[in-house]
């Protein structure tokens, strides 16, 4: 049975100072996500060049001594996890999380988070903060988001990540959690990745599954359950230029992503003081973020070919009723159907 974590207000219900908190939650969400890090990037070779060098010099000798940290684990923090704002981020939406089955903290986990979307909104939200209540819906279970391992480069942003408990999403970095001698620990993968993001089309549901499975044989390593995990609505907070198949365009994308890490999207989203006119504040739409039942997965220090393609199998096929079971509650037509890529 699945249970909401959260019941936020009725918009109706809302004052409008509450509504323009909201918008300022989601905006500053959006505004970090794009240029927090490339900005302090840029602030801390600057300021090389004026009097304040000092400050970027010793900020740099720090990020040489410190520059393992994020695949050991990090650096979280409770503080930054449980920030008002990130209330308002969930409100503005709403976000919800919805669990349908106990993730005992007796094993860890390896959760598969879909779809990608272009910010994973629903997933920070979720995982990465505690403004759903994560841990007081599974208990003892510690979080994880895995990321694009090229953004523990940026100066300063990385730091700001890593208190939210997000780690990189590399062999070492996850090999390091899974291998704790504490249990419980659950590692959240976007498994479609920034290729992904290329399909975030409202209203469709397509997912880059097929060929991955990468976290299967991370599961099968460590003996960690495998978890589906669907965020209905995280496609439909922005609006997307998609470019057809084999078009100029998109080789472009998918050329810089090769050289990158990560795709170039034309998105766009309302406008911060006119819901008419377009801007960078997504769409207010309901993001329900869904935790499937637990996959066990026997522990195989060198999987074989057939174990992990079994166990992506049973993997895709958790999913697709995960899907089949929560879209109609969750808005999306009887007639919808997931796409494998």
């Amino acid at each position: 049975m699945g249970v909401a974590t959260t019941l936020p207000p009725p918009t109706t219900s809302k004052t409008l100072q509450k509504q323009h908190l909201e918008a300022v939650g989601a905006y500053q969400y959006v505004l970090t996500f794009l240029f927090m890090g490339p900005f302090f990037s840029l602030l801390v070779f600057v300021l090389l060049f004026t009097s304040l060098w000092p400050f970027s010099v010793f900020y740099l000798v720090w990020l040489c001594v410190d520059w393992d940290t994020p695949n050991q684990g990090g650096r979280r923090s409770e503080w930054i996890r449980n920030l008002a704002i990130w209330r308002q981020l969930r409100d503005y939406y709403p976000v919800k999380l919805v669990k349908t089955a106990e993730l005992p903290p007796d094993r860890n986990y390896v959760l598969g988070a879909h779809p990608h979307g272009i910010m994973c909104t629903g997933f920070l939200c979720n995982f990465s903060t505690e403004s759903n209540g994560f841990s007081q819906l599974f208990p003892g279970l510690r979080p994880w988001l895995a990321v694009l391992a090229g953004l523990f480069y940026l100066p300063v942003y990385r730091d700001y990540i890593m208190s939210f408990g997000l780690c990189p999403v590399s062999r070492r970095s996850l090999d390091f959690i899974l291998s704790q001698p504490q249990l419980g620990q659950a590692v959240v993968i976007m498994v479609g990745g920034a290729h992904e993001a290329l399909y975030s089309v409202p209203g469709e549901h397509c997912l880059k599954l097929q060929k991955r499975k990468g976290f299967v044989r991370l599961a099968l390593r460590h003996g960690a359950s495998l978890v589906p995990v669907y965020s209905f609505g995280e496609n439909d907070i922005f609006k997307l230029k998609a470019f057809a198949t084999g078009s100029w365009q998109h080789w472009c994308q998918l050329t810089f992503k090769k050289l990158m890490g990560f795709s170039p999207c034309i998105f766009w989203g309302r406008g911060l003081f006119s819901a008419t006119s377009w801007g960078l504040l997504p769409f207010a739409v309901p993001i329900t973020t869904v935790v499937g039942r637990p996959i066990p997965v026997p522990q195989r220090l060198h999987p074989t070919e057939e174990e992990v393609n079994h166990y992506h199998a049973l993997y895709m096929t958790a999913l697709e009723q995960l899907f089949e079971e929560h879209k109609e509650s969750c808005g999306v037509p009887a007639s919808t159907c997931l796409t494998f890529i």
